[in-house]
């Protein structure tokens, strides 16, 4: 009589299926660890928002706000005021130079802009790999699943005249790879979507920032705007919308010496 579980498959499967369960299994580890990790650094951005908004408004001074942001491991928003800061620093005024005929306008949305970007692929690493899996597990687990098909049926062979038992025990257990590659994919898969969905959200509150930011240091203007929380963003992401631009009014001119 056969016993239909894993114990039995794992012993009676060969290289190929060890292979492929122990594929699915590093698989499976590496997609969890990756939603893990990315799940801590939205969390962590999504407290940052408020905090940098107001860090960086309630200054009194553009050097006073880089300083009040002191060394964060991981805060767009301070790297995009660290940028802006640089960037009025830069000796882009003197005409000799190719940065001195570079509009001062231009110079400084080239500056935030590849901020942007830079923290937008640290924002979008580690989609790559839940993709990956989620999109080849199912797969992988067919392939587990066939080759053991094939491997019960080269037994059953032998036998002579199987009975319906001794046909079902080896095909049904053959069947568990499939259900692992299930088992795998779904998770990476749900997570992708949830934390592309948030990787948005965050990037339309950077671009909002990096619009009020644009606004000051070019006019010297501080803007008028409420604290917004994540949770009330849309998944707009262009820092030329015109749906997310900031009212902003002015009072003194920025700082602009080093």
């Amino acid at each position: 009589m056969n016993t239909l579980d894993i114990h039995h498959f794992w012993q009676q499967g060969d290289v190929v299926t060890h292979s492929v369960a122990i594929i699915l299994l590093i698989m499976s580890l590496l997609s969890w660890t990756v939603m893990l990790l990315k799940a801590r650094q939205l969390f962590a951005l999504n407290k940052s928002v408020q905090y940098s908004r107001n860090t960086f408004w309630q200054a009194t001074s553009l050097q006073e706000s880089v300083e009040k942001f002191g060394k964060q491991r991981f805060n767009p928003f301070r790297d995009l005021v660290i940028e802006g800061h640089a960037l009025l620093k830069h000796p882009h005024k003197f005409s000799s130079t190719l940065g001195g005929h570079v509009d001062l306008s231009d110079w400084l949305v080239r500056g935030l802009s590849n901020t942007l970007d830079t923290n937008s692929g640290k924002l979008q690493s580690g989609l790559g790999t839940l993709a990956s899996i989620g999109s080849t597990a199912p797969f992988i687990g067919l392939l587990g699943t066939v080759w053991g098909i094939f491997h019960a049926l080269q037994t059953i062979s032998t036998i002579g005249q199987p009975d319906l038992a001794q046909v079902a025990g080896p095909v049904g257990e053959a069947l568990i790879m499939t259900a692992f590659g299930l088992f795998v994919a779904i998770p990476a898969v749900l997570g992708f979507n949830a934390i592309n969905r948030r990787n948005r959200i965050v990037l339309h509150a950077m671009n909002r920032f990096a619009h009020d930011l644009h606004a000051y240091l070019l006019t010297g203007a501080r803007v008028d705007t409420s604290i917004t929380d994540l949770t009330n963003i849309t998944d707009q992401t262009s820092i030329t919308d015109q749906n997310s631009a900031a009212r902003y009014e002015p009072t003194h001119p920025v700082e602009r010496s080093a």
